[in-house]
This record gives C-alpha cells, sequence and structure tokens, in this order.
C-alpha cells in the first residue's frame, strides 16, 4: 500500500490542477508501485480529465428507440476516435507502435456486436434506463464478472491477465459514456518537453498519445503494475509510478520532480541531496541499461560453457515487443487463451491461423510453443458458453473439473480446428504445440490421434505441412503427471513444468486464498522432487524439458534449477535479462552439487538457509 513520507501534517498549498503558489515547502517523497524502471527529474505537468456528468434516470418506453439511436451514434464515434488513435501511432518507436496497435483494434472489436453493446442495449430496451447510465452500469457488471476469477487463478500471470480483460471492458464502458454525455476526454497537447505528467489515473488510450521523446516521467494516483497501462508505459521505456496515493494533492504545476520507476517513489520538491543522487542514479540506470543490452547479444551459457535455453511466455500479442527486447529465444509458452476471450463466438479455424501465424513471422525464425485452449470452470470465456462448449455454470471445484485437455478431448471438433490452424501457422516458422493439464497417457495418446488425423485432412486439401509434424509436448502440473513422467515420456515429444499449478496442486494450497496463502511454497521438498522426478525421466529419454512458471523467473532459483538438469526456461519478458546474468555467472558441476545439497534437505526453511548461503559464486 501506498504512503507518504515523512507522516508530518500536509504542506499548505493548492492542488496539482489550479490554485496559486504559495511558501516553499520541504521535500516530501510519496511511495507507490514501481511499473517503468528509470528514474525521471522534471517540473509537474497535469493533464485533467473532466468528469462525466450522468443521470441515472428511467427513460419513457416511446423513448427508448431514441436512446438505441443515441448509443448507436456512441459506439460509431467510438470507433472512429480508435481509428484516428490508431493513426497517430506512427510518431511512436516502432516497436511501441506493435505494442499499442493490437489493444486498440481490440477494443475497436469491442465495440462491435459485443456482450458489453448488446448489454447496454438490452438495459436501455427492457430495464428503460438511460444509454450513459446503461452503459456504466453493464460495463461494470460484466468487469466485476471477469473479477470473480481472481480467487481461482493459479498464477500472478493468470491474475493479471483476469485484470487486463475487467479494464478492457471498463474502458469501452467508459468511452461510450464520455461521448453519450459529450464530456471531453483528456489533453496532452500543452505538455512541455522534460516533464512529468501527474494525473489521478492513466487509461491505455491516454498512454497511446504520449510521446516519449518529449516526456520524462509518469506519477498516477491510481492503477496498477500489471493493467495495459503499464504494459505500455514499459513498451515507451518512461520511468513511471502508480498508485501513488496523495500525488495530486501534494503536486502543483511547475513543482521539480523525482520519479524513480524502480524503486515506486516520486520526491515533491527533492533537497538539494535528493536531487544529487537522483542525478547520480541517472547515470547508473542508464550504464545498467547499457549492460542488459550488451548482455542480450551474448549467449545464455554457463562459466564452463553449457548453453542454457531462455524464452519467454506471452499472454497477449501486444507483449510481443517487451520479447523482442529482452533477447529471448522464443516464446516457450503462448497462452491461447486471449484468442477466445471478450467476444460472442468461437474463433474459427482461419482467424486462429492468421493470429498464429503474425506471432511465429514477428518472432523471425526462433521457436514459438503455442498451448492449445486451457478452459477451466474458473475461466469465464463467453464464446464457449453461447457455442454450448461449457456449462455457464462453473464447476463446484473448477480446479478439479472439467479442463484443459479434459474439456478438449470430449469437444474434439474444438481441439481439431486449433491444431489445424497451429499446423498452417507452422509453414512461417518453427513451432511447437503443447497440450495442457495432461494426468494420464491416455490423454496423450488421444491427442496425437486428433493430431495425425487433423494432419492428414491438411494434406487432403492440399495444405503444405512439414513430412516431420511439430513436436507434440505436455505441461506437467500436478503431481499425478509428475509422477508418471517416465510413462507420459514415452508418449510425449518434450515436457514443460508448470511450477505454480504443480505447486498449488501439490500443497493443496489457492494463492487467492487468503487464509492459506502462506503455504503456497515452491520450494517445499514435495514440489522440488515432483520437478526433479520429471526432469530426469525426460532426460532418461533424452526429451527436451523446461519450466515455465514463476520459479523460471526467479534468478535465485535457476542455480537449483540447472542443478536439477533443467536447460530451458520459459518466464515473463521482463525477468530474462537477470535470470542471463545469472546463467552467466556459474558453473555447472557447482549447481549440481549445490542443487543435491537442496535436495537433501526436508524443512523448507532449510532449503531457503541453503539458497542463501551456498549459492554458487558468480564467476563473471
Amino acid at each position: 500500500m501506498s504512503r507518504t513520507e515523512p507522516p508530518a501534517p500536509p504542506p499548505q498549498h493548492k492542488r496539482l490542477h489550479g490554485g496559486a503558489p504559495e511558501t516553499q515547502r520541504a521535500e516530501l517523497r510519496i511511495l507507490g508501485l514501481p511499473v517503468a524502471a528509470g528514474i525521471a527529474i522534471g517540473p509537474a505537468f497535469g493533464a485533467t480529465e473532466p468528469e462525466a456528468r450522468i443521470t441515472r434516470h428511467k427513460i419513457q418506453a416511446a423513448d427508448a428507440a431514441a436512446e438505441g439511436t443515441r448509443l448507436d451514434a456512441a459506439v460509431a464515434q467510438s470507433r472512429k476516435q480508435l481509428a484516428k488513435l490508431r493513426g497517430r501511432l506512427s510518431v511512436l518507436p516502432e516497436d511501441s507502435q506493435e505494442e499499442i496497435a493490437p489493444l486498440i483494434d481490440a477494443y475497436i472489436r469491442m465495440l462491435g456486436p459485443s456482450r458489453l453493446v448488446r448489454g447496454v442495449r438490452r438495459r436501455i430496451e427492457e430495464k428503460l434506463a438511460s444509454a450513459e447510465s446503461a452503459a456504466l452500469a453493464e460495463g461494470e457488471e460484466i468487469a466485476a464478472q471477469i473479477e470473480t476469477q481472481l480467487e481461482q487463478a493459479a498464477s500472478e500471470d493468470e491474475r493479471a491477465a483476469i485484470r487486463r480483460r475487467a479494464e478492457e471492458v471498463r474502458e469501452i464502458a467508459r468511452r461510450l459514456v464520455r461521448n453519450l454525455t459529450a464530456a471531453p476526454f483528456r489533453s496532452f497537447a500543452d505538455l512541455p518537453e522534460g516533464a512529468v505528467l501527474v494525473s489521478e489515473n492513466l487509461r491505455p488510450a491516454d498512454a497511446a498519445l504520449l510521446d516519449p521523446s518529449r516526456l520524462a516521467g509518469v506519477a498516477t494516483e491510481e492503477g496498477g503494475a500489471d493493467g495495459h497501462t503499464a504494459v505500455m508505459l514499459r513498451a515507451l521505456g518512461v520511468p513511471s509510478v502508480m498508485a501513488a496515493v496523495g500525488l495530486a494533492e501534494a503536486v502543483r504545476p511547475g513543482d521539480l520532480l523525482v520519479v524513480d520507476g524502480s524503486a515506486g517513489s516520486v520526491v515533491v520538491n527533492p533537497a538539494p541531496a535528493t536531487l544529487a543522487a537522483a542525478r547520480r542514479g541517472v547515470t547508473a540506470f542508464a550504464r545498467e541499461r547499457q549492460k542488459f543490452a550488451r548482455l542480450r547479444r551474448l549467449p545464455a551459457e554457463t562459466v564452463d560453457g553449457e548453453t542454457v535455453e531462455l524464452q519467454a511466455n506471452l499472454e497477449l500479442p501486444v507483449e510481443l515487443p517487451l520479447i523482442a527486447q529482452s533477447g529471448a529465444q522464443g516464446i516457450g509458452l503462448l497462452r491461447s487463451e486471449f484468442l477466445f476471450m471478450n467476444r460472442e463466438t468461437v474463433p474459427d479455424e482461419e482467424e486462429q491461423t492468421e493470429n498464429y501465424r503474425a506471432i511465429v513471422e514477428a518472432m523471425n525464425g526462433d521457436p514459438v510453443t503455442i498451448r492449445v485452449l486451457d478452459w477451466g470452470g474458473e475461466k469465464e470465456i463467453e464464446a464457449l458458453v453461447s457455442a454450448g462448449i461449457v456449462p455457464e455454470a462453473a464447476d463446484t471445484n473448477p480446479a478439479l473439473g472439467l479442463r484443459g485437455i479434459r474439456l478438449l478431448l470430449r469437444k474434439p471438433e474444438l481441439l481439431e480446428a486449433q491444431l489445424a490452424a497451429i499446423l498452417r501457422a507452422a509453414a512461417a516458422g518453427p513451432v511447437r504445440v503443447m497440450l495442457p493439464m495432461v494426468t494420464n497417457v491416455a490423454e496423450v495418446v488421444a491427442a496425437r490421434e486428433i493430431y495425425d488425423r487433423v494432419a492428414r485432412r491438411l494434406r487432403r486439401r492440399g495444405e503444405r505441412l512439414a513430412d516431420k509434424l511439430p513436436p507434440l509436448g505436455i505441461m506437467i502440473e500436478t503431481p499425478g503427471a509428475a509422477l508418471s513422467a517416465d510413462a507420459l515420456a514415452l508418449e510425449a515429444d518434450f515436457f514443460a513444468i508448470g511450477t505454480n499449478d504443480l505447486t498449488a496442486y501439490t500443497l493443496a494450497v489457492d494463492r487467492g486464498e487468503s487464509d492459506v496463502a502462506a503455504l503456497y511454497d515452491p520450494l517445499h521438498p514435495a514440489v522440488l522432487r515432483l520437478i526433479q522426478f520429471a526432469v530426469e525421466a525426460a532426460l532418461r529419454m533424452r526429451m527436451p524439458v523446461s519450466v515455465c512458471g514463476e520459479m523460471a523467473a526467479n534468478p535465485r532459483f535457476a542455480p537449483l534449477l540447472l542443478g536439477l538438469g533443467v536447460r530451458s526456461f520459459s518466464m515473463n519478458a521482463s525477468a530474462i535479462p537477470r535470470v542471463k546474468q545469472v546463467v552467466r555467472g556459474v558453473e555447472m558441476d557447482a549447481c549440481t552439487r549445490y542443487a543435491r545439497r537442496v535436495m537433501q534437505q526436508s524443512d523448507p526453511r532449510r532449503i531457503r538457509e541453503v539458497l542463501e548461503q551456498a549459492r554458487p559464486e558468480t564467476a563473471r
């Protein structure tokens, strides 16, 4: 939670967006969430957004058609605004354009015959709500329904994706309301060069308007580190802090600010010593970026020459520029659920092919591992419900219900369309196919039969496929899969160990449940032994095995996983440089001895002590 330091009475001054200057004030430090690394020094600039005034009232039944017409006009205006915004992206760096454009395209699609627009129209016609109040209520209801899935999410990546989906719905509803009420949008036309943008909140569409060549930094009172706005700010390379509570009250126009996007702090009116330290920090950060830039071009290999594969996880196509910047050697986990979200119908083979091919082509020859749809009862995918593929009500215990490969084998037409699209996209570059939530050999055998059948059908249709199909592998994310890894290795082409779910299932802990979250521990000896068992089974078959959970992204765990035999890691793109730095500083023999010592322990606390005290020394 953000806080201000020191805990003194608030200074006597006006808000950032109005009021006359007063007496010189002491330095004030406000803590928030670090969003985009770097240090910015510059004068404060506030860009306000006038409040949209909504009158919640019932309309007459005779006026429903007129309200529907108003809604149609607002939808058309919103689409036009977003199309214009997309056209303005040419002023941004190419990587940033690639980051932001797909999100704006998604917004435009949501303004089609989507669940949101249909729901707004239904509220107008059935509840006789005004168009703006209907848009606000429907958007909030859908977003709240999406957020109910947070408690069931097995990993922070999944929770972040859920929050982003809810954010998308609220953003479109907000745009409709502003257009319906003729409320002006935020403008950055007067933003002076070298200023720090300060605001209560910053929307993704606002971030798309920013010019990183003119802007020093960003600080907001609201927001989170994993939302679309945060992703965009990182892509723009603008030092940023969000959720700095009390910021707008503490700052007035022209105040000198120091924004530390690595530490998550904003200093208002910095003292001379603070300002000098910030300037040294700017220099140090520039050097660090240069070091990681050099590191990106260096191989991920240990001191004694052992090559390690470092790949990136991909949740949404908008993350592709971050993957390119990280130096990843491909995509180790492409979560295909993004294609099925926020839409009424299941994407057909052609649409899926187009999306997969675009990602494969963007990776320019680096391998892409596509995990087929991993739906679980806790994940709301309206298109699957509308098509009658999944029940409208979630399972009583979704983590143990119809999910992953179980659903796909029960609805083979869903799996066949996805496999066909992946096989066609594989013509654009190296691809691997991964099956989620496998627990027994029969599931792999059945999936491979479908895989081969789809390939034969595509060849008869005249599609050009390689003689040797892309490898078909499986996720190891349950104790059952880990303990039967030796049998599964006879049927699968590769393993990817999902440590997030594996930890949750092994320890019977839902990390989203506050009463037991502290028990979630990937260093529990049972979890480590399951990882070891699965890795050894793969190595006996000379089969590729990777780790793609949060353990892979933690540099502290890299020597342990290397010592257990893992040579391939997949993680969020931002973690790759630091993991590579650790990999390049250890010797494999030392990692093996280190892992052996860890695996001799039976107490998680002792394991942590060994991790801290006996870590292999870095050599370069």
